[in-house]
């Protein structure tokens, strides 16, 4: 019977990583195609469409991207915003879920009710453009950091997070003289750091990924991130003036550069990712637990 039923786990088992790993080779095959793709040629793209290995490595689509100094302003705008944004919807993330973590909060049920509304309803887009432009942000960068500093989805997972740390620990914190803010950045959060660094991931790939925004509230194209100033390179090199060129000089592949341009605006994100992947699991399954 023990070996019936080893038989039998070892035959799940085998369906069970032959399922993941044709999973994983479909999600993965894709972004290989597209890599591959970047640094291959226009005319081998066309001939064969799904490329794995360049037959002819070619470095024009990239010649092209980096043929301005422009990129790599785009590239410190992007990095400045996400890095600044990042830790600022952190702040106010955690001030907020904490706040609202503790039972003994006055009206916590109210406001409960006003975040869980904001995710279903909101004022819409030209109100809240409206709304940046009567306070001044337009054409500033607080405009791409403020109107979405606070994710309604991301407060209450770690709010749900920060329930589950036993009230023994700020009961005896306060007996030591503790106050709330020391609790809070001096307990709760160092015991938290899976669901911080959870958080932060998805706020910096949102932030990274700025383009809307920067397109309704940024009128100057100095202050263009990285995935505005991409998307206008695609739109140079997909045949609307095959003469233009970003500096006159190198001509624009069309097929291979948005290749390389999706390599450009994910790999920044990819290279974040292995260094918060231990706590990213963990964080994402405490957090969605019910406090």
């Amino acid at each position: 019977m023990v070996e019936d039923r080893s038989i039998s786990g070892r035959i799940y088992a085998a369906i069970n990583f032959t399922l993941l790993a044709i999973i994983a080779l479909i999600m993965v095959l894709p972004f290989v195609h597209v890599v591959a793709g970047s640094f291959t040629t226009n005319a081998e793209l066309a001939a064969s469409k799904f490329v794995l290995i360049p037959k002819v490595w070619s470095l024009e689509a990239y010649k092209f991207i980096f043929s301005t100094n422009t990129i790599f302003r785009a590239m410190g705008v992007s990095i400045g915003v996400t890095a600044i944004g990042t830790m600022f919807s952190m702040l106010i993330t955690a001030l907020m879920a904490y706040g609202l973590s503790r039972k003994d909060l006055d009206g916590r049920k109210l406001v409960n009710f006003l975040v869980v509304f904001t995710m279903l309803f909101n004022g819409g887009l030209i109100p809240t453009f409206l709304v940046v432009k009567e306070i001044g942000l337009i054409d500033s960068y607080a405009s791409l950091i403020l109107p979405s500093a606070i994710s309604a989805f991301n407060m209450i997972i770690l709010k749900n997070f920060f329930q589950n740390i036993p009230e023994g620990l700020e009961e005896s914190a306060k007996i030591d003289g503790c106050s709330d803010f020391g609790i809070l950045f001096r307990i709760v959060l160092p015991l938290s750091m899976p669901a911080i660094a959870t958080i932060s991931l998805f706020y910096a790939v949102t932030y990274w990924n700025t383009y809307l925004t920067a397109i309704l509230y940024l009128n100057d194209s100095v202050r263009w991130p990285i995935q505005v100033l991409l998307r206008q390179i695609v739109v140079l090199a997909s045949g609307l003036d095959h003469s233009a060129t970003l500096d006159g000089t190198v001509p624009p592949p069309d097929q291979t550069i948005k290749m390389a341009v999706i390599v450009v605006a994910t790999l920044p994100i990819l290279m974040v990712y292995p260094y918060l992947q231990k706590h990213f699991a963990k964080g994402a399954m405490l957090g969605s637990m019910k406090g």
